[in-house]
């Protein structure tokens, strides 16, 4: 399998981040993916500011999650991004999340849409070739 690999996203575990238990509740690891999401597109040179103002909006469809190990205030999680599927006017993303050990603590994936401002459906291809070609660059090849 080949997978292009990019810089990894590092976030550090806060301690608002955790429960009594001194573990990070579930609900963080959402906004872990999206920090990871977010740094991606502005390594790809296509930021959510950036989309914003050319009229595009990517609401989240779905989300999946499988917990593999817990994380603790202090940890560093590493997250590695990719584009595990790109169509016409949606993407799914692939997430892996990794502690300093080595340990994966969880593996995940969004879906997303491509919305016009105005409400409707883009057709990516045509009407963002730029941003298409760049996440095109980075769709999993085993997936195409």
């Amino acid at each position: 399998m080949y997978i292009v690999l990019m810089t990894s996203y590092k976030h550090k575990v806060q301690y608002y981040e955790t429960d009594k238990m001194g573990i990070v509740h579930h609900s963080n690891y959402i906004r872990w993916m999206e920090e990871a999401r977010v740094d991606f597109l502005d390594k790809i040179n296509w930021s959510y500011d950036q989309l914003e103002k050319v009229g595009l909006v990517s609401p989240v469809l779905s989300l999946n999650i499988e917990y593999d190990h817990p994380t603790y205030f202090g940890d560093e999680v590493s997250i590695d991004v990719e584009i595990l599927e790109l169509k016409m006017s949606k993407m799914k993303v692939g997430y892996k999340m990794i502690n300093e050990e080595g340990k994966t603590v969880a593996l995940s994936e969004s879906s997303h849409g491509f919305l016009l401002s105005s409400g409707r459906p883009s057709i990516l291809k045509r009407d963002f070739p730029g941003l298409y070609e760049a996440l095109m660059a980075h769709v999993r090849k085993d997936s195409v």
